[in-house]
């Protein structure tokens, strides 16, 4: 074969070729390499929609029946001030002040019934200070409740009511709990009559907003409104995951943040309130603030310093029994460590009482292991008059 018969197949290849590639890459071009090679998952098509619920309707009557407004009443006696003219009138008058007046505040907000013997639980603030309390129910009865018992420091009470035929709802449980669940909020809010609202859950495990002493929220779009306090969270079966409690709110309205006590503490301050009248829970007598970067540049500590600064303990108390002292860092209990106040509290009051605990912190620059007995939580209105003052390290 000659050269230049080789040179004419040699070309007819080349034009083949350059053909061949230029139609892949008008009809193929993702075959042709640009710049890096990227590998992502797409999921395989569907080979049906799967529909969401087009009705809560199940989830609402299976729930509402459950859900109660409570309504308070509190006598307010006022003393009425003495005017710069009072001396003048004092002989008219006998020398007595002004008589006081009374008059009767009102409040409204909302409940679950928890058990079918009368049982319901709502926000201690929906009926602190209240001298009467009434239970309305769905159904239109009405019955008088007493307080078995609250517990400030989760914002939580239990009352009793005496009716039968009752309607108690379902609990649910913390795995229940996912970003992105569908809830909706049962209640009464501005007393215009039981109302549902709808939305998802925001957040979870949300503490140190400033709201309760113990603090664990699930954040909700679902509208939470004056009145809703105390109403049921519910998931999309009708299961309670929540107490709605707070809204987040500059105006007084609500703007898309609100506050729910989950179940599993809602249940484990039910059970203990039920069972002793009160809750018991572990308690050490520290009183602290989290570590945060600004703090612990102003301790001249690193700033990947994690922990809780102890501000105060108390009298008599674990902590001082222990050695611990204002100033000092907790960082770890039982060796897990510690990033905020709000876990440190949770974590020693989900501790049975007369269980030893070891204790890590830091004072002056070194990591010390002390060990301490956990004790029975005090009533809140007793702890403020155990703080001690901020002592000088000896």
């Amino acid at each position: 074969m000659s050269f230049s018969h080789r040179l004419i197949i040699l070309a007819r290849i080349v034009v083949g070729g350059l053909a061949l590639a230029f139609v892949i890459l008008l009809l193929r071009p993702q075959l042709i390499a640009h710049g890096p090679t990227v590998v992502i998952r797409e999921a395989a098509p569907r080979k049906a929609m799967t529909p969401g619920p087009v009705s809560y309707a199940y989830a609402v009557k299976k729930a509402a029946n459950a859900v109660v407004n409570i309504n308070t009443a509190k006598v307010v006696v006022t003393r009425p001030r003495r005017g710069p003219g009072f001396p003048f009138f004092e002989p008219f008058t006998g020398g007595r002040p002004p008589a006081s007046r009374k008059r009767v505040e009102t409040s409204l907000g909302s409940g679950v019934i928890i058990s079918k013997n009368g049982f319901i639980l709502t926000n201690y603030h929906v009926i602190r200070g209240a001298d009467a309390i009434r239970v309305f129910l769905k159904d239109g009865r009405s019955a008088k409740a007493r307080v078995v018992g609250v517990d400030p420091a989760t914002d939580l009470a239990v009352l009793k009511i005496h009716l039968p035929r009752l309607t108690a709802i379902t609990l649910g449980h913390a795995s229940d709990i996912a970003v992105g669940e569908v809830v909706l909020a049962i209640g009464d809010p501005f007393g215009i009559g039981q109302t549902v609202t709808m939305g998802i859950v925001s957040a979870t495990g949300r503490d140190e907003l400033g709201l309760n002493p113990i603090e664990n929220f699930i954040q909700t779009d679902a509208a939470i409104n004056p009145g809703n306090s105390g109403g049921a969270l519910v998931n999309t079966d009708g299961h309670l995951i929540g107490i709605d409690s707070a809204i987040y709110t500059h105006s007084g309205g609500f703007q898309g943040i609100g506050f729910a006590i989950p179940v599993n503490l809602a249940r484990h301050v039910f059970r203990q309130i039920i069972k002793y009248g009160h809750v018991i829970e572990g308690w050490i007598g520290v009183a602290g603030q989290t570590l945060t970067p600004a703090l612990a540049r102003a301790l001249k500590l690193p700033k990947t310093t994690r922990g809780v600064v102890v501000a105060a303990i108390y009298k008599n108390g674990p902590a001082a029994a222990a050695g611990i002292r204002p100033g000092d860092v907790l960082y770890a209990i039982n060796g897990r460590p510690l990033r905020s106040a709000n876990r440190a509290l949770l974590t020693i009051a989900d501790t049975k009482p007369g269980t030893p605990v070891a204790l890590g912190i830091l004072r002056a620059g070194q990591r010390l292991t002390v060990h301490a007995i956990v004790a029975t939580r005090p009533p809140l209105k007793n702890v403020a008059s155990l703080a001690q003052e901020p002592q000088p390290a000896p």
